[in-house]
């Protein structure tokens, strides 16, 4: 355990612990890359996905090992038991900081199918990883402004289309994606524009998720409602590597997704079932929220410096 180093030490070693283990598993994953393109057979490249994921979950392991060997962090996990590697899931969080993501791997991590999350299309060029969420399959979005498709209509609708496209590589497989219902992460600048009627969370979008659902024809039948809470404020990603963050409380709750959700009527085209459907994503926020109220006032009450 070398969390009684100081932070400025802390830091850059447990930084350069992640470099090297990301450059180890990643120069493995590139090697299968071209394996995976110059043959264009299906069960082949179904093949060199499923041991590029053997590879992630590995990469995955090995940064938990080092979180757990080098940060002083105090993980109360409840509600991840009894959940099935050859399930399919998807996952809804609320989204505070980029360390959200490495907590959800801390707690998922060969628990489920390995998740798979939309990724911004600039992300593609990030060094090493970016490569590798491509070839995991991990789908790409291009955002348009509201400004933009008003001058190309045409534009209008690809996002849901990429989706159509990138769920159609999950046939076949158990699968799990995760999606940010907040759409981007909390700060109170969004929170007072919003006008938000949650204390804790931004207003969710429920249309991505929808639209997951409707593409997947039933085959996800679970959704995993996660809640994330760093007691006392958000953590800064560096907070991660130099020891700074001291506890972190995650509750997941796994809820059958109404049947009407998985193979009804179209959420685009039907405003009954668009109206179901929010209202059901409203009254999981609405739970969520005061989950995470209940959460930080026990955590103010019992450490008041938090």
């Amino acid at each position: 355990m070398l969390s009684f180093l100081p932070p400025f030490i802390l830091g850059p070693f447990t930084f350069l612990v992640f470099c090297l283990n990301t450059l180890f598993w990643g120069t493995l994953l590139y090697f299968l890359i071209p394996a995976k393109i110059l043959v264009p057979v299906p069960i082949w490249r179904r093949g060199c996905t499923r041991l590029m994921t053997r590879i992630a979950e590995a990469w995955t392991s090995a940064n938990n090992l080092g979180l757990k060997a080098t940060q002083p962090t105090r993980w109360e996990v409840e509600g991840a038991e009894g959940l099935l590697r050859d399930s399919s899931y998807l996952v809804s969080c609320n989204h505070q900081t980029w360390v959200d993501i490495p907590v959800l791997q801390m707690v998922f991590n060969r628990r489920i199918p390995f998740p798979k999350f939309f990724l911004k299309r600039e992300l593609a060029w990030v060094p090493i990883l970016g490569g590798a969420w491509w070839a995991l399959d991990f789908p790409f979005m291009r955002r348009y402004s509201k400004e933009y498709l008003e001058k190309h209509p045409e534009k209008r609708g690809t996002d849901l289309e990429i989706t159509r496209k990138a769920c159609e590589k999950f046939e076949g497989s158990p699968a799990t994606i995760l999606n940010f219902l907040e759409g981007t992460r909390f700060t109170k600048d969004k929170h007072d524009s919003q006008e938000s009627p949650y204390r804790h969370l931004l207003r969710p979008k429920a249309g991505g998720m929808a639209f997951v659902l409707e593409v997947m024809g039933g085959k996800i039948r679970s959704l995993l409602d996660v809640t994330v809470v760093y007691p006392g404020k958000p953590p800064k990603f560096w907070d991660l590597f130099s020891g700074r963050i001291r506890r972190v409380v995650v509750r997941v709750r796994e809820l059958s997704i109404p049947e009407e959700f998985l193979r009804g009527g179209s959420y685009l085209e039907d405003p009954a079932v668009r109206e179901r459907f929010q209202a059901w994503v409203r009254q999981i926020w609405s739970e969520k929220d005061a989950l995470i109220d209940r959460i930080q006032s026990a955590a103010k009450v019992a450490n008041p410096q938090e």
